[in-house]
């Protein structure tokens, strides 16, 4: 649990961690991710089920009431509806995208997995992924890495890559902005 703890923390990371257990547990994990990840799928794209999330003037019946109606439309049963309705229950849905978040990073901790955010110029062909991924896994001592490609023509070339906490930026862009700097104090 020390570990765990140091993964996710505060009270989404409690929640987490226990959802984390309970499914390792039944040797759930993957499954229960899955659901959570089309839970916070299905958050992300309806404004009236974020209103339902973080609006305090529902009650947690009411909230349960409309979640069982939802979860059951989506396929979303056992262990991980058990948990978003005990969420709703105990008044901490507000902070369900939190804790689904922890889940997902203790999952990948447990499995080796590291996620990187990288944004490019332009779409990357197969060849670079695979070579961007093999190197990014050397720097970050993963087995595997999943990354999560953003095409942005606005930083012209290079990329921009986020693993965790640490961000490189090699962009074309950035480069120049220093040059364009440090001509201004040379002039």
């Amino acid at each position: 649990m020390a570990k765990e703890e140091t993964i996710v923390s505060g009270m989404a990371g409690r929640y987490a961690s226990a959802l984390h257990a309970l499914a390792a547990e039944s040797g759930a994990t993957a499954a229960v991710g899955a659901a959570l990840s089309s839970f916070q799928k299905l958050i992300d794209e309806s404004p009236d089920l974020q209103r339902l999330v973080k609006s305090p003037v529902f009650s947690a019946e009411d909230q349960t009431k409309a979640l069982n109606v939802i979860l059951d439309k989506a396929g979303i049963s056992g262990v991980a509806a058990n948990f978003i309705k005990l969420v709703a229950s105990k008044r901490r849905l507000f902070a369900i995208s939190d804790m689904i978040a922890g889940y997902r990073k203790l999952e990948d901790a447990a499995n080796g997995v590291t996620r990187a955010e990288v944004t490019a110029a332009s779409p990357l062909n197969d060849k670079q992924m695979q070579a961007l991924r093999d190197q990014l896994a050397a720097v970050a001592g993963a087995k595997s890495v999943d990354v999560d490609v953003k095409i942005d023509p606005a930083i012209i070339g290079g990329l921009v890559v986020k693993v965790g906490s640490r961000m490189v930026d090699s962009s074309l862009k950035t480069k120049l902005n220093a040059i364009r700097t440090r001509m201004k104090e040379v002039g």
